[in-house]
């Protein structure tokens, strides 16, 4: 009998991570279809058909920019506020409701309401983003050090086949033709297909997300001495007094300015791929069929990378997606055809997942767990910034040189940048400073 109580607690934990993993199955067709492959067309060809095309293409920015920046501001107050209050889930179930909501609601977006369509994305981004901090600060607690990086990775995995599927399951309902149905009928360009593909995402990231609340337990809070009863004020404190003893953090700090820098190259090229791709003459279904997929290719990929951390260590292995994101943005430089974008498209799936998920658990390792929510606040301010900055460098270079090849072989700079600042990170310092702090509270 002794011997069946390890493999029930270990099917117990498996059953945690998996519920947790679901999240990011549940959450990632925002990402596919709502924020990379069917609200922007639809923006620029229906919700702002009355604008110049420039000037929608310019609106669709700033409405990206503005929500982008809302999430950057709060972030780390919202996660000084949960780790004080010890409402991780709580806070993940309000912002994921919160985007929800204003994702179904864009069902309402017709002809010319680009203004509902920006007021609605930018509300379902900020729900969107804010659960994302509480979801990843769930990380540390559920996965040992021993674990943390393929857990993160097989996170991913399953947020690449989730968003996958759902955006095979939303073009079909926008261009029904593909699998012999007529359009709907009376509607042309199935706009009610595109719609309704909203509805569909918000229904898939409510029903996917109930594992997580149902099998994943809230982490115990730790209060602190003389800290303020009321959450708010708590988290300002806990915010203040960690930007005060920002240097006990140093190693973590470090890794935060490498990321953001590596990471600003990573999004230029997910945001900047397929305008680029459009402006030297690929057709579109060569670009909508290279984000499928990087969706499925990603998958072997991701969970491979956690796999590969465990023999070369996760900081090794991030060196490894570095290396090919630099012969990526070598690589557009020189693209001429559909096939070379294809082919880069390929390497993008071999390391975009992996990069991120050893990212996330790298910082989950070096983060206290008593305040692994107000540092991954932190975390995804440094995400949120690299949305804004690097797409801003591929243009300014683009416009300034009169090419936008320049403008891709200008990321080789943040990778490179980014691999030096973390090759001056002492993961080892930064762990144990976690481990100590965990141990004193």
């Amino acid at each position: 009998m002794p011997a069946e109580i390890p493999a029930a607690e270990h099917g117990i934990k498996e059953k945690v991570i998996h519920a947790w993993c679901m999240y990011d199955w549940a959450n990632s067709g925002f990402a596919t279809t709502v924020m990379a492959a069917v609200l922007p067309v639809y923006y620029g060809a229906v919700a702002a058909k009355n604008l110049p095309p420039a000037l929608a293409t310019a609106y669709w920015g700033y409405t990206n920019t503005i929500g982008m920046l809302i999430v950057a501001f709060v972030a780390p107050v919202l996660g000084a506020v949960a780790d004080h209050s010890g409402s991780r889930k709580r806070f993940l179930g309000a912002f994921a409701l919160l985007g929800i909501c204003f994702t179904a609601s864009m069902v309402l977006i017709g002809a010319g309401d680009w203004k509902l369509a920006s007021a609605l994305y930018i509300l379902a981004l900020f729900g969107w983003s804010s659960a994302n901090i509480f979801y990843d600060s769930l990380l540390p607690h559920i996965a040992g050090h021993d674990q943390i990086d393929r857990v993160s990775s097989r996170g991913y995995a399953m947020g690449y086949l989730g968003g996958g599927i759902l955006l095979v399951l939303n073009l079909l309902m926008i261009k029904p033709q593909l699998i012999g149905l007529a359009a709907f009928p009376g509607i042309p360009d199935s706009q009610w297909g595109v719609r309704l593909s909203f509805v569909s995402v918000a229904l898939w990231w409510g029903i996917f997300s109930l594992p997580l609340f149902l099998h994943v337990d809230e982490p115990p809070v730790v209060t602190r001495v003389g800290e303020s009863t009321h959450p708010l004020a708590a988290g300002f404190q806990r915010l203040g007094q960690t930007l005060k003893e920002i240097r006990r953090y140093g190693e973590l700090f470090k890794f935060l300015i490498a990321f953001w820098l590596y990471n600003d190259g990573i999004t230029s090229i997910i945001v900047m791929a397929a305008i680029f791709g459009q402006e030297i003459g690929i057709g579109s279904e060569h670009l909508l069929g290279a984000i499928l997929m990087v969706q499925f290719v990603g998958i072997p990929f991701t969970l491979l990378f956690g796999r590969l951390a465990d023999y070369l260590g996760t900081r090794r292995t991030i060196y490894v997606s570095l290396i090919i994101y630099s012969l990526i943005a070598v690589g557009g430089y020189f693209i001429q055809s559909a096939l070379h974008f294809w082919v880069l498209a390929f390497m993008v799936a071999m390391v975009q997942g992996g990069s991120q998920a050893l990212s996330r658990s790298l910082f989950g390792r070096m983060a206290p767990k008593a305040k692994t929510a107000e540092f991954f606040g932190f975390y995804d301010v440094s995400s949120k910034f690299a949305s804004i900055i690097g797409p801003s460098l591929f243009a300014t270079v683009g416009i300034m040189t009169g090419s936008s090849r320049n403008g891709i072989l200008a990321l080789l700079i943040l990778f490179i940048a980014g691999g030096y600042v973390l090759s001056r990170v002492d993961v080892r310092r930064g762990i144990a400073m976690a481990t100590a702090e965990d141990k004193a509270v």
